[in-house]
């Protein structure tokens, strides 16, 4: 059973049988909301945290290759990393629960802003 909070386009609470949060967002039902666990933007030449969320550091692996720390552990490495950068070349690699890689330019750049947001 859930709850609208707010007309046809609202927050519901979260399904009791399910236990999970959704939304109707003007598409005529409401779905399950899956949120962004972690998100960080950085500098990658001072490796400095601009602002982030469940990031507790960046530790820098070597020119254009990065590691973001999670401050509270993922449920497994199952989770979809996104990452961008100014040089708009880079992704992600080595998914662990308590961290994931960036790396910038397929030639190894630093770069700013980085950012990385975590999906699960």
């Amino acid at each position: 059973m859930a709850i609208t909070l707010d007309g046809t386009n609202g927050v519901t609470t979260p399904d009791l049988t399910s236990g999970n949060l959704k939304f109707n967002s003007g598409y005529g039902s409401a779905a399950t909301a899956y949120g962004c666990r972690a998100w960080v933007k950085f500098n990658g030449y001072t490796v400095a945290i601009h602002n982030s969320a469940n990031v507790s550091s960046i530790t820098d692996l070597g020119v254009g290759r990065y590691r973001a720390n999670f401050t509270t552990a993922m449920v497994d490495a199952d989770f979809a990393a996104i990452s961008t950068n100014a040089n708009k070349d880079g992704g992600c690699w080595d998914y662990s629960t308590t961290h994931v890689n960036v790396y910038v330019g397929q030639t190894a750049q630093d770069s700013d802003p980085i950012s990385l947001a975590i999906f699960r």
